[in-house]
């Protein structure tokens, strides 16, 4: 965002508590910069939509900046993630902020907005954390962080526990059952009977390729097709 966004940003968080993620907030933010609502509009020509995704965006970068900070060396990967979650959970400046954007994007007209702002989420964690992989796994593994993200995130508005403690014990828990599905997966891959089963369908998911990571125009990505069997 430019410098002169992040201005009308900040102004519009002290009006969103009360007038919601909205054109009405965006207007009082410009009014109160002194930002004539035409140049505002043009900075967020969807009003209030763009403005909770600007938001999002912030917050996904300090996220960012505060992995980059924290050692996680040390830690298991399991806790890595959850340690990315809890991250991105913190940089929430105020719950109500969170709570108006949670209504906003459960109308239908924006709820693909909000699905792809959390999807673009656990891709950045996932990308931060190091992840290469290439095939289907890359969908799967942001699909999955995006449904533990987005249950935490709806825990977390309701919680009133000391430092948000009961949140942090709900994340472990749906990494955990996260982590026995995969001990699951890795189970019937050395099953040889569910192995010889699965052949047909791992064969099919094996054309799925992630996005190319420098061209916008791939996503959400391609299937290869499978070369015929020389005969």
């Amino acid at each position: 965002m430019t410098d002169k966004s992040d201005i009308l940003l900040d102004a519009a968080l002290n009006h969103v508590p009360f007038d919601g993620w909205s054109d009405d907030s965006l207007r009082a933010a410009a009014r109160d910069v002194g930002m004539d609502a035409a140049h505002a509009k043009a900075l967020f020509p969807r009003g209030g939509v763009d403005l909770a995704l600007a938001y999002h965006r912030r917050g996904d970068g300090q996220m960012l900046a505060r992995l980059a900070e924290t050692d996680l060396q040390q830690l298991r990967f399991r806790d890595r993630i959850a340690t990315a979650v809890r991250l991105r959970i913190e940089a929430c400046e105020d719950r109500e902020l969170v709570r108006r954007g949670t209504t906003l994007f459960a109308l239908p007209p924006y709820a693909p907005d909000g699905a792809r702002a959390i999807w673009g989420t656990a891709d950045m964690i996932w990308t931060a954390l190091g992840d290469t992989s290439r095939d289907v796994n890359w969908y799967t593994k942001r699909a999955t962080l995006s449904g533990v993200y987005s249950a935490t995130v709806l825990f977390w508005l309701g919680d009133d526990s000391t430092g948000a403690q009961a949140t942090w014990s709900f994340l472990d828990r749906r990494i955990d059952d996260v982590m026995q599905f995969e001990r699951v997966k890795a189970a019937a891959n050395r099953n040889p009977l569910l192995r010889s089963v699965l052949a047909g369908p791992r064969a099919v998911l094996s054309c799925v390729k992630a996005p190319s990571p420098d061209m916008r125009d791939d996503l959400p990505g391609h299937l290869r097709p499978t070369p015929p069997a020389q005969g």
